[in-house]
């Protein structure tokens, strides 16, 4: 139903002193009093904001249709409309709306069982699989003689266990304690057999190669600080492993200090790169924001705003800056984009009243989304930043949603 649908008052009514009715299948209720103008006027005032709750429903239908939309949050947004419809002060057929929100509601509480299911039964792989990598490393820990292949297969099983989410806390835990025992056990008992053995030396020559054959996996590795910190790691276990024989030790050294070289050397590059990068990258922010800045918004702030739009999607693209300079970087194209914002509202004030109120407070989410993934891309932060560009395009598919439906 429109503002300026003459079928208004089938919903709704304002008596002589100004008085206003919303008609229901309960009866008539006063949602509030007009003094501003003439009945009509008043009648498409509160039937616009009946238009308003209907494009509230409609989003949250939108949510509840996509497959990467949270169904517990989608439920209670669902409730949250239709608590509020007893108490709404809009002029509109309120009752089709509950009847929508209540059909709607039957659909995401199936939804959410179903993702309560889905949980349910990843937890149940998840414990399952952990399961048997303990049982396994318990196996290894128990019979193997292989003590190379086992103890791979038993680093093999640490990784996979990494791998492997979902399962709760309780099982999580007590499985870990058992193929930690079991891990635990292998390496003592292989201990023990290299005691066993004739020359010490050999052990010690054995785990440097082990040692080495590690560096050298690692050597091609571009996960800088994760595998910095594990060839250092590895360097205490040189250190620790004892000493062979001299001509021996130093052949070794030499292939085991290589490995890590590789890796250094390239992780320098790498940084320099990305030093390079990160300062080109600044050049070319700094020309786009002098772009934006020399945007006549007064002139038209419509096109002002589809231009600055374009200009933040270059953004994004361009990448991380130096982090003493995206700050300031940030808050000029805020600056700009408050300017154009402020444009836009004196020319809203100026079209009919029949413009949506709700899209400003959407265009502001995904702004604010927008500034969440420039300083997680700033950060460097891999998680965060998948995070906030999952974010940023859901707010800006329900924008363009409300703004289609407008």
């Amino acid at each position: 139903m429109s503002g300026e649908n003459p079928d208004v008052t089938r919903f709704g009514r304002i008596d002589d002193d100004g008085t206003v009715y919303v008609k229901t299948s309960a009866g008539e209720r006063v949602i509030g009093s007009w003094q501003a103008g003439t009945p009509d006027e008043g009648l498409a005032h509160f039937a616009r904001r009946y238009d308003d709750l209907v494009t509230e429903v409609d989003l949250v239908a939108a949510r509840l249709n996509s497959d990467s939309a949270d169904p517990t949050s989608t439920a209670a947004a669902i409730k949250k409309l239709r608590s509020g419809l007893d108490e709404a002060h809009a002029i509109g057929d309120l009752d089709a709306l509950a009847a929508r929100l209540d059909e709607l509601a039957t659909r995401v509480e199936a939804k959410v069982s179903e993702a309560r299911e889905a949980k349910t039964a990843a937890r149940a792989e998840a414990v399952a699989r952990k399961e048997a990598l303990a049982a396994e490393a318990e196996g290894l820990a128990e019979n193997s003689t292989q003590w190379k292949a086992a103890g791979d297969r038993i680093k093999e099983i640490s990784e996979e266990w990494k791998a492997i989410h979902g399962a709760d806390r309780k099982h999580d835990q007590a499985l870990w304690k058992r193929f930690a025992t079991a891990r635990d056990a292998f390496t003592r008992r292989r201990g023990a057999h290299f005691a066993s053995l004739d020359s010490e030396r050999k052990v010690i020559a054995t785990r440097k190669e082990e040692l080495i054959a590690e560096a050298e996996q690692l050597s091609g590795s571009t996960d800088w600080g994760a595998t910095a910190d594990q060839l250092k790691g590895l360097m205490r276990e040189w250190k620790a492993a004892g000493r062979v024989a001299p001509d021996a030790e130093q052949k070794l050294w030499k292939r085991f200090r290589a490995a890590q070289d590789v890796f250094f050397s390239a992780r320098s590059e790498a940084f320099s790169a990305r030093d390079a990068e990160l300062k080109d990258n600044l050049t070319a922010k700094r020309e786009l924001l002098a772009t934006a800045e020399a945007i006549d918004v007064d002139a038209d702030p419509k096109a002002a705003q589809s231009k600055l739009r374009e200009i933040q999607g270059q953004w994004d693209e361009i990448g991380r800056v130096p982090k003493e300079s995206a700050g300031a970087l940030q808050r000029r194209l805020r600056a700009m984009d408050g300017k154009v914002r402020a444009a836009m509202d004196i020319a809203w004030r100026r079209t009919p009243v029949s413009e949506n109120p709700l899209l400003e407070q959407m265009r502001e989410q995904v702004d604010k989304a927008e500034r969440q993934l420039e300083r997680a891309k700033n950060d460097g932060d891999a998680k965060r930043i998948k995070q906030a560009e999952e974010a940023l395009a859901n707010k800006r598919q329900f924008l363009n949603l409300a703004e289609k439906a407008q």
